[in-house]
This record gives C-alpha cells, sequence and structure tokens, in this order.
C-alpha cells in the first residue's frame, strides 16, 4: 500500500459534512445499489442503528470529498452482520457496486500469501531459519549496497525474512518497482513469464541492507510466491486454489481478469492532484490470462464476498464452517511482532508481525479498540482488520487513489469509540 494523504484530513472533513443518508440490511445479502440522498433516514433497518448512521456518514463523506467513488463497508461481530452497505456515486464513469463487484485488492493480496506460507509450514516443508537458498539456489550469492557499491551479503536471506519485511528488498530499489509509480502496466507483468523468471532477476540486484537488519516494505510475498511453488510443487495460483479458495468457496478469488470478468471489474477514481475523474486505463497490472507471474504481494483480484470468507475463517481461529484450514498456533505466529511500532505516521500504536499490523496500542490511533487487532490494506483503498478480542471483523472496498490510512483509522473509531 501507500500513504499519501494526511490521515488527519479525512477526520477534519467528518466535522464539516452535510446531513446524509443510507439504506442498512440486517441479513448477509445485504441492499445492494443504495445511492445518498439529500436527507438522513433514521428509521433505515439495521442490526446496530447508531453504528449505521456513523459507518454511513463515513462513505458518503468519502464520496463528497472526492477521496473514493462508490464504495462497500462490512462488520460482522460474533458471526452476525451488523453493518453492510454499498453506497454508490451516480458519477459519470463510476459504476454501483453490485454483490458481483470485483476490486483490486493489491496488497491485502500479501495476508492471502501469508497464511498459504503458514500452511505449508503446517505441513513440515520448510522452517522459518532456513536459507531461502535452500529452496531458491538463485538467492544463495546476494550482494548488499554500500552506499557506494555491491558488496557480498554477509548474512543469508532466510524465509522469515521475507515473512516480515526484513530482507532488505524494498519496492524501490528493484528497477522498475512494483507497485508502479508511473501510469502504465508494469513492465513486471510482461517482463517476465512466470515467477522463477522474477526471482532469478531480483536476486541480481543488490540488497539495501543485511538480510533482517531493519525493517522495509517491498517485494517479499513475490518471492514467497516462488518459494510456495517450489515446496508444493504446483503453480502459485494453483496452490492458493487447493489451499485456502476451494475450502473458503472464495470462487471469484484470482490474478485473472478474463472478458467476463472484466465487465465486473470496478472503474478507477483517481484525484491526485493533476488526475481527477473514473477510468480503466490506469490499472497498473495486466490480469493477464497468459501470465504466470503471480504476484502474491498486489496480484489479485476479489469481491467482499470473497474476502469476508478469508477474514471469518481468520476471526474463528482457523476454522470456516466447521473445516479447519489454518491452526491456531500459526495465527499466534503470525501476529508475532517482528518490528515494532513500524510506521508511526501512518498506522500509530501498531507493530508489524506476518506482514500484517497488530495493535499494541490503538490510543496512539485515537479510538478505543483493543489490543491485538490485525490486517492490512490495499493500495486502491481497500482495508481490512481482525479482532479477536471482541469476535469482530471489517472490510472496506473501494477502488481509488490515493491510498488513504484515514479510513479504516475513522471506522475504527466509528466502531469502537
Amino acid at each position: 500500500m501507500k500513504r499519501l494523504i494526511n490521515p488527519t484530513l479525512l477526520a477534519a472533513l467528518f466535522l464539516t459534512a452535510a446531513p446524509l443518508s443510507s439504506t442498512f440490511a440486517q441479513e448477509e445479502k445485504s441492499l445492494w445499489g443504495i445511492k445518498p440522498t439529500a436527507t438522513e433516514d433514521a428509521s433505515a433497518p439495521t442490526v446496530d442503528a447508531e453504528l449505521g448512521k456513523k459507518m454511513a456518514r463515513i462513505q458518503v463523506d468519502l464520496i463528497k470529498h472526492d477521496i473514493t467513488g462508490s464504495n462497500v463497508a462490512l462488520v460482522v461481530k460474533d458471526g452476525k452482520t451488523i453493518y453492510h452497505q454499498a453506497v454508490n456515486s451516480g458519477k459519470k464513469g463510476d459504476k454501483d457496486i453490485s454483490e458481483k463487484a470485483l476490486f483490486p485488492i493489491w496488497s491485502m493480496s500479501k495476508p492471502i500469501t501469508i497464511v498459504a506460507m503458514m500452511t505449508l509450514h503446517e505441513k513440515g516443508l520448510f522452517d522459518w531459519n532456513d536459507p531461502v537458498s535452500d529452496y531458491i539456489p538463485c538467492f544463495e550469492n546476494l550482494t548488499v549496497w554500500n552506499g557506494k557499491e555491491a558488496i557480498p551479503a554477509k548474512e543469508p536471506l532466510r524465509v522469515v525474512h521475507l515473512m516480515t519485511h526484513r530482507s532488505g528488498y524494498t519496492y524501490y530499489n528493484f528497477p522498475g518497482p512494483m507497485p508502479p509509480t508511473y501510469e502504465s502496466p508494469h513492465p513486471n507483468q510482461t517482463r517476465y513469464h512466470d515467477l522463477q523468471d522474477f526471482v532469478e532477476a531480483v536476486a541480481k540486484t543488490p540488497l539495501w541492507f543485511e538480510p533482517g537488519a531493519r525493517y522495509a516494505y517491498g517485494i517479499n510475498q513475490a518471492i514467497l510466491g516462488r518459494l510456495a511453488e517450489v515446496l508444493s510443487g504446483k503453480s502459485f495460483s494453483e496452490y492458493l486454489e487447493e489451499a485456502l479458495f476451494e475450502p473458503l468457496g472464495m470462487s471469484q478469488t484470482s490474478f485473472v481478469l478474463d472478458q467476463e470478468r472484466s465487465t465486473r471489474f470496478q472503474p478507477l477514481f483517481i484525484n491526485n492532484g493533476e488526475i481527477k475523474g473514473f477510468t480503466f486505463l490506469l490499472n497498473e497490472l495486466t490480469y493477464s490470462p497468459t501470465s504466470q507471474a503471480h504476484f502474491g504481494g498486489e496480484g489479485l483480484v476479489s469481491t467482499l464476498g470473497d474476502y469476508s470468507r478469508f477474514c471469518e475463517m481468520l476471526v474463528n481461529g482457523g476454522v470456516f464452517r466447521g473445516k479447519r484450514i489454518l491452526s491456531e498456533e500459526s495465527i499466534a505466529k503470525m501476529t508475532e511482532t517482528s518490528t515494532a511500532d513500524f510506521d508511526p505516521n501512518g498506522a500509530p500504536g501498531a507493530d508489524m508481525g506476518f506482514s500484517l499490523f497488530v495493535f499494541s496500542d490503538a490510543k496512539k490511533e485515537g479510538n478505543l479498540a483493543p489490543k491485538g487487532i490485525y490486517g492490512w490494506s490495499g493500495y486502491h483503498n481497500t482495508h481490512f482488520w481482525i479482532d479477536p478480542t471482541t469476535n469482530l471483523y471489517a472490510i472496506f472496498m473501494s477502488r481509488a487513489r490515493e491510498f488513504n490510512w484515514g479510513i479504516p483509522r475513522s471506522m475504527r473509531a466509528a466502531i469502537y469509540g
């Protein structure tokens, strides 16, 4: 994800917002296609009316103040939907969000990749401190940039470094950074036939620092995708289907947009000071059916319903509707602190686990959320978190640039106070 807008801006906008309305739904299959109107309807049905007012205000204000286009939010507590609402902008170029709407989830792909790696670890196929070169030999003789030149790395790259963003690979030391910083399909999507091609190129690139030395957000899950292929003997997409998507019923989650799926893809709303409006021309990833370069850090497309199944499994301690997908021990490992206070400006009070934020002190963020909530976000403003203490999860989906930490922060303030 990218943090390009001051999150306090969003909170300031909410203080001056005009009245709004929205319709709420009580069941899992909520009402869709609801557009904001001029007056507030306090009698609209909702499981939690007060939460409904707060959440709808956030969603409508995001549209009103040109932060997102149409958006949808879901909050589930104790297995029951307490809020589920799509708010559509009705603006030219936008699309109403339906139950089948597809979103590029970008970095919300990362937790899926992490869970896939946890399932492989549970099978005893690797250990956290194993050198990555044991499985992908091209990572054996790495170099590190010392400020003047590339010199041999002193430390081996280990699996745990990839899980925690402590590898030395960032998004920006690799030629043609990914996600890209320009408005065209990323060359990594066409340059490499598959993930093996990709990691061979990565291994030739100097690290920014010695593996394990510090935290830097980067391309680690793309490398983990290749590691998953080696360990499982399957393509990365095949292993995700077998281990997660099929047992969770995530039939709409994929690296691919074919012709039919493209018709359900939400347009991008961009408001970056130079461009403002809706477009399909700035996808940045190709989602090509012919590519096997499936990047586990950013490449997946999903629906709100599919991602809610993933969250349901996590909030239930790794069990999905009677079937265990992941052990409780694995979830505990995923949420251990690897880097304390990893982003004090964007995520105050949060530590880094296995590519997940984990709150140690939500008061620093300005709300009363309990210690231990964890989650992540995506570049085009998709957000989620899991709250194991109150048995709650929340998801927000839109397709908008620029990335804004203030959206989940405002949602947590509405939910927890």
